[in-house]
């Protein structure tokens, strides 16, 4: 029997996807017309002998989480539960914490997946790689090539190219080590847990000579607080015990609101084999589409509207006449009034946009002449300037009649009454 692990950080972390994630915790935030979270269960639900998905995270139990974990317990017709931490304690410390829930009923292995991450979780190939790899109890990382450059923003494999094991591991290194990089999937069996043991206890000598007064040595002062990627896989690399598959389907991280239009189009695309149901198409009477398109059925929308590609439209939104919308995502009840133009957006929950207003921001996707290019992960200013990006308003914003909102962040709630370009309205 097989587990999932998903880990889903906490109300700290996702502070790069401000303003969506105040009103909805970031592992729920719609990505191609579902739940983040819903493409990683839907992933692991499909994986033969799956016997249970457990989140693991901080986020304080809400009505959100309980109703999404309902929902999707019944759709896939699985055990989803969710494990609250009493703090941050990493990526190895969450796991490690809740290795008695991980382990009981005695899977063989379980893999552990960030939440973080748009994939074509390539899980039962890592399965059947695992079986033909080292030894029975190996290790499993999912990995993918990137460019030179964007490589040393990730953790970096250097493997055998023969037997694919993993020789050598760097989190984010300051010069070049490897192209191949880490994807955040892994898969692991309950031997994991005496290696993050092993870290634990040093933690807690470490913690012991602080409070003797001497320096610890890894910086985090709580002995649970363990890293998988610094403090287990840096150790296992080369010892026989941890290999690498290399995936050729799409990856991308999830960082920024920016990259949730990129994961939307990695998704959107993948719907053409997985969910064809969910992609719009041209109809008699119902708007113009072009490229892949999806909109919830509750969704209002003018026939003389056009939409795409790469367009996502929530539940109960309302599109007028003669709207254009392209590579954007329109969150529900959203109310694109006739004749406005949307592109490189994401639109809150309950905003409005006035008639024949423009709203703009410039994609940040990865280099399109480059097969190995990654989504970079932008910082919010450059040079005292903020850095060209996609256009966000938060929720319930209102954009006032023929106006152009260029390359902005709108925070909730705000009535605009004029054009405003490279700014965040607070």
């Amino acid at each position: 029997m097989l587990k999932a692990v998903i880990l889903i950080g906490g109300p700290q972390k996702g502070t790069r996807f401000r303003p969506l994630s105040f009103e909805v915790p970031k592992p729920l935030f719609p990505v191609a017309g579902v739940p983040m979270l819903q493409h990683h269960i839907e992933a692991c639900a499909k994986v033969p002998n799956m016997k249970e998905i457990l989140l693991i995270g901080f986020y304080q139990p809400n009505e959100e989480l309980t109703r999404f974990l309902l929902n999707a317990q019944q759709e896939f017709k699985i055990s989803i539960r969710y494990l609250q931490e009493y703090a941050a304690l990493g990526t190895g410390g969450g796991i490690y914490h809740f290795r008695d829930q991980i382990v009981s009923g005695g899977p063989e292995a379980f893999f552990v997946l960030n939440a973080d991450v748009c994939s074509a979780f390539p899980l039962k190939e890592m399965l059947s790689f695992q079986k033909e790899h080292g030894e029975p109890n190996s290790f499993v990382i999912l990995g993918t090539t990137a460019n030179r450059k964007q490589s040393m923003n990730y953790g970096c494999i250097v493997e055998n190219e023969q037997t694919n094991e993993v020789l050598h591991y760097v989190e984010k290194p300051s010069t070049f080590v490897s192209d191949i990089i880490n994807c955040g999937i892994y898969l692991f069996n309950p031997d994991i847990f005496q290696h993050i043991g092993t870290v634990f206890q040093k933690n807690q000598q470490d913690i012991l000579c602080f409070i003797l007064g001497e320096e610890p040595t890894n910086g985090w002062h709580r002995a649970e607080a363990i890293r998988l990627e610094q403090d287990i896989f840096t150790a296992l690399a080369g010892q026989g015990k941890l290999y690498v598959y290399k995936t050729l389907s799409f990856w991308s991280q999830i960082k920024s609101a920016g990259s949730a239009i990129y994961a939307s189009r990695l998704y959107l695309n993948q719907y053409h084999t997985t969910h064809p149901e969910r992609l719009a198409s041209n109809m008699e009477g119902g708007p113009k589409i072009s490229g892949n398109v999806y909109i919830h059925p509750t969704a209002n929308i003018d026939p003389t509207a056009m939409l795409g590609p790469n367009v996502s439209i929530g539940t109960g939104v309302t599109i007028g006449a003669g709207v254009r919308v392209r590579e954007s995502i329109i969150l529900h009840g959203a109310n694109l009034q006739d004749h406005c133009c949307v592109l490189n957006s994401i639109v809150g929950w309950d905003s409005t946009i006035g008639k024949w207003a423009r709203v703009e921001g410039t994609p940040s996707d990865p280099n399109p002449n480059d097969p190995y290019a990654k989504i970079d992960s932008e910082t919010l200013f450059r040079d005292g300037k903020l850095t060209p990006s996609i256009t966000i308003l938060g929720c319930n914003v209102t954009i006032p009649s023929e106006v152009i909102i260029l390359n902005s962040i709108v925070l909730p709630h705000k009535d605009l009454n004029r054009s405003f370009k490279n700014q965040i309205i607070l």
